[in-house]
């Protein structure tokens, strides 16, 4: 492989031990022209860009000393750019709770499988003893700074708005998904309490971010290995009109949308595409119904694509060239609407960076 290098990177030098350790496996051929925020702004409007886009993904705290080891890096912002990395995730707000609580406390240490606080309530009027996050608790200023130095890369923000499992946190999962049935009345107003919180924190950050903010990425987990958590009819009922609500008040600001879920989600896609999201992350490619094939077949043209490069199985134990030849097929399938990133963004240390190198020199060919 060639080994002459040519960067563009204003204002900022990359270390000689980064081009060093990239030398035997990739040559960047890019110089001025389309930015990185230009592009993916392109590939989600579904305008003509010149290549498809790349997201390294938000490797898992473990996992960033290994690839700052391995790439001769010194912190994220010149790994990201060193890999060609088009696209930035800078969540919104900061949570100062003047006793240092978080989001939707939950006392005690409770997962999706465990009662929550709210696991015995029955009616509406019990809602008011538990204690709801309050909007004049944040502090946008950090994530503000923050979008201001990330440059010409694409800037994804908003409040992440997990609203689907902070009930399941809320209830406890089997209780929330019973109450669907048996208390409806109780699950609407706890769903309308959380996602109101939500609906207004976005309303003061996107007035106080302005055009400093490119996309509204938010997510909610809606699928299993196999297929959605709840059935359609409840993920319409439930989840879906919040939904519309945040999507649309994002694309009132003149954001674009992007969400996230893992699973096999493929029942709901059409409606999430009706609901105004134009981009979907992260295509679980080894999920039901999630592979690039089918993906491709149905929802091609409609939507952007972002993800797709299987986490499972690929990138932890295939080759470098096998990790090349499989973006080049997504992006054969999926393309020119896509951004080439890991089916989960979490990369784990058992990811070697071999790979993460492979994964970005073909996105970018």
């Amino acid at each position: 492989m060639p080994t002459r290098f040519w960067i563009w990177w204003p204002n900022r030098q990359i270390s000689a031990m980064c081009i060093l350790r990239a030398s035997s496996l990739w040559q960047i051929t890019e110089g001025p022209g389309v930015t990185s925020r230009e592009r993916v702004q392109r590939i989600i409007a579904g305008e003509s860009a010149d290549r498809c886009g790349f997201w390294l993904g938000n490797p898992h705290a473990d996992t960033w000393p290994i690839y700052h080891s391995y790439f001769g890096t010194s912190d994220k912002v010149e790994l990201q750019t060193l890999l060609g990395d088009d696209y930035r995730w800078i969540p919104a707000g900061v949570y100062r709770h003047p006793e240092g609580k978080p989001l939707f406390h939950i006392p005690g240490k409770t997962s999706h499988g465990s009662d929550g606080p709210l696991v015995a309530c029955q009616s509406v009027d019990e809602l008011d003893e538990y204690e709801w996050p309050q909007v004049d608790h944040l502090d946008f200023e950090p994530v503000l700074h923050s979008l201001r130095e990330s440059g010409d890369v694409y800037r994804a923000s908003g409040f992440w708005a997990p609203f689907y499992h902070n009930l399941m946190n809320l209830f406890g999962m089997d209780t929330y998904m019973m109450n669907m049935y048996l208390n409806p009345e109780l699950v609407q107003a706890v769903t309308d309490r959380v996602c109101s919180f939500y609906f207004e924190a976005n309303a003061r950050f996107f007035e106080a971010a302005g055009d400093l903010v490119d996309g509204y990425f938010f997510g909610n987990d809606f699928g299993t290995q196999r297929d959605l958590i709840c059935g359609p009819e409840q993920f319409d009922r439930f989840i879906l009109p919040w939904f519309e609500k945040l999507t649309e008040q994002a694309r009132s600001f003149g954001y674009q949308v992007i969400l996230h879920s893992c699973g096999s989600i493929f029942k709901v896609i059409d409606r999430l595409i009706n609901a105004g999201v134009q981009c979907l992350h992260p295509l679980q490619a080894k999920a039901c119904d999630m592979e690039a094939e089918t993906l491709s077949r149905t929802f091609k043209g409609q939507i952007a694509f972002m993800g797709g490069i299987d986490t499972q199985e690929l990138l932890v134990s295939a080759s470098p060239d096998q990790v090349r030849t499989e973006v080049q097929r997504v992006k054969e399938l999926l393309g020119p609407r896509l951004i080439v990133s890991p089916s989960h963004e979490a990369l784990l240390p058992n990811v070697p960076p071999e790979n993460v190198l492979a994964m970005s020199q073909a996105a970018r060919e």
